[in-house]
């Protein structure tokens, strides 16, 4: 591949010597593109025919294919786990505790943000107290998320700059903090953050999310998660133009003015209904098989998600929520149905709402969801890393109930929009793998093709966006020039019927073909990642 980097949108660019996944030319080796736009597909010497004048950039064999689309992400504290204190690797108590040890001596006197520990593994079956905490901290102010950002622990120097935290909903003497206490220490320690800090963590997750092959994010703010603040610089950083785009969401109940405010694209994505099954709170119909005791917590009962449908319909805005467990997504699907009985099926269709995670969905309730319009917006590394028959679900959940999450073959066999990411830092931003995980569920029966999983990743994000073009998130004339390109082996097809047992290479299928996603394949790595003409990562392939 040549060291030139693309050039201004206005100068036509004629990529050559590739492979170019595209419904209109599924054997293409060359693409040209102009003013931000695909405006042809085909072979080599086609290509330089029509396109004489044009810059050239020889692809050497690279795959050429739409980028990626993160449905789910949280910018400021996926940066802040690549900057900060980062527990996902921890396999034990001990481990944690001299993680937070090490980090308070190298950075004595600020607040100590961490993320990632999971302590459904560990030897001790459980994690540290906050006396253990506030030992190794040494008295410095700490906040350290779980995994799934719904309960945190935190020492006792940033409790004091959380005084409500004692007295909410979620609070524990020496355990993690879950639900409103939660929230409390959260805020608290979002305040003890900079503006530069945040800053720098989003432009470090963005740069990083480019050099995977992803060109555009749909971030999920709120008043529980994030700040204004946060997403309008957020936003502003992407308007900069040399990073993925930001679709900004904004979770509030009555939020549509702070929203329209802040140029938010929806008022959806992580307003609560429920909260999630490694801490516990996601909403269930029967009690948790580890803790008989709870059911998990339910923040809004169907009468409240029918308000707020009603109420984003009729201003013609997008909405949305946060719901996993069961008891949560029946209150959903109740309240789309007391919408429609106000605004109409109709104009509820029209708006494209849309649910995040779904975890513990119906083929009944999805097909309800479907006539409704309802877009997907699920995580297939979910199940990756707690599904199946002996992970964290199974643990939490009991069988044959923790084996049936995240149904993604039930999802679009409703005919509901698949829309796929990470929700990171919960889960890492990993496209491929991602895709990977939707097709090799760990559940018999529950994955998707290839393709759709692919789909679901590209073109998916853009509708999810309330794009709906029908060409965002391709590669064929008139479409955005939004594609990566990756240094990748056989391309293959699999087969409709059976879509991991068999695999095709014949070119006669008439269909793209995509990398092998097979569990002992290399997955591609992306060498260039381009945003409606406009390169926004670049490396070079060594060949040595």
């Amino acid at each position: 591949m040549t060291t030139m980097s693309l050039p201004n949108p206005a100068t036509t660019t004629l990529l050559l010597g590739g492979r170019v996944h595209s419904p209109a030319a599924p054997d293409a080796t060359a693409m040209a593109v102009a003013d931000g736009t695909v405006v042809w597909v085909g072979q080599d010497s086609v290509g330089r025919a029509l396109h004489p004048d044009a810059e050239v950039i020889d692809l050497d064999g690279a795959f050429v294919a739409p980028a990626f689309v993160d449905a789910h992400v949280h910018a400021t504290s996926a940066g802040l786990l690549y900057s900060g204190l980062d527990l996902t690797g921890c396999r034990t108590l001990g481990q944690c505790l001299d993680l937070v040890r090490a980090y308070a001596a190298e950075h004595p006197g600020v607040l100590i943000w961490g993320h990632g520990w999971e302590e459904v593994n560990w030897a001790e079956g459980r994690p540290p107290t906050r006396a253990e905490l506030d030992e190794a901290a040494g008295g410095a102010p700490v906040y350290l998320s779980r995994i799934d950002v719904h309960s945190a622990l935190v020492t006792t120097a940033l409790l004091h700059r959380a005084p409500g935290a004692r007295d909410a909903d979620g609070w524990s003497e020496q355990g993690p903090l879950a639900r409103a206490a939660h929230h409390h220490v959260r805020r608290a320690a979002k305040e003890s953050l900079t503006t530069a800090q945040r800053q720098q963590a989003q432009r470090l997750f963005l740069k990083h999310a480019a050099s995977l092959g992803v060109a555009a994010v749909h971030e999920c703010a709120g008043p529980d998660i994030s700040s204004p603040e946060d997403l309008t610089d957020l936003l502003r950083l992407s308007a900069a133009g040399d990073v993925p785009q930001v679709f900004g969401y904004w979770g509030e109940a009555g939020g549509l003015a702070v929203a329209k405010e802040l140029g938010a694209t929806g008022v959806a994505g992580d307003l609560f209904v429920d909260g999630a099954l490694g801490s516990r709170t996601a909403a269930l119909c029967e009690p948790y098989t580890d803790d008989p005791s709870t059911s998990g917590a339910l923040y809004l009962d169907a009468d409240a998600v029918a308000e707020h449908l009603i109420a984003c319909t009729r201003a013609g805005v997008q909405g949305g929520f946060h719901v996993i467990g069961d008891r949560a997504v029946a209150q959903v699907v109740a309240g789309f149905a007391k919408a429609e009985n106000v605004v109409g099926a109709a104009a509820l269709a029209a708006r494209h709402h849309r649910l995040e995670h779904l975890e513990m969905v119906t083929a009944e309730q999805a097909a309800r969801l479907a006539g409704w319009g309802v877009i997907a917006s699920m995580q297939p590394l979910f199940d990756d890393a707690w599904g199946g028959t002996d992970r964290a679900y199974a643990q939490r959940l009991g069988l044959p109930r923790g084996a049936q999450l995240n149904p993604f073959a039930t999802v679009a066999a409703a005919g509901m929009v698949l829309a796929f990411g990470s929700d990171v830092p919960v889960t890492p931003v990993d496209p491929w793998a991602t895709v990977r995980a939707a097709v090799y569920h760990r559940t018999e029966g529950l994955g998707i093709s290839p393709r759709a999983a692919f789909t679901a990743h590209t073109r998916g994000g853009w509708r999810a966006a309330g794009i709906q073009d029908g060409i965002s998130g391709t590669l064929q004339p008139g479409a955005p020039a939004t594609y990566a390109v990756w240094s990748a082996g056989e391309l293959v097809v699999a087969a409709p019927d059976e879509k991991v047992q068999r695999w095709s290479t014949d070119p006669r299928s008439r269909v793209p073909a995509l990398p092998r996603l097979d569990a002992d394949a290399e997955l591609p790595r992306c060498l260039r990642t381009v945003l409606r003409g406009r390169t926004i990562h670049h490396i070079e392939e060594d060949r040595r």
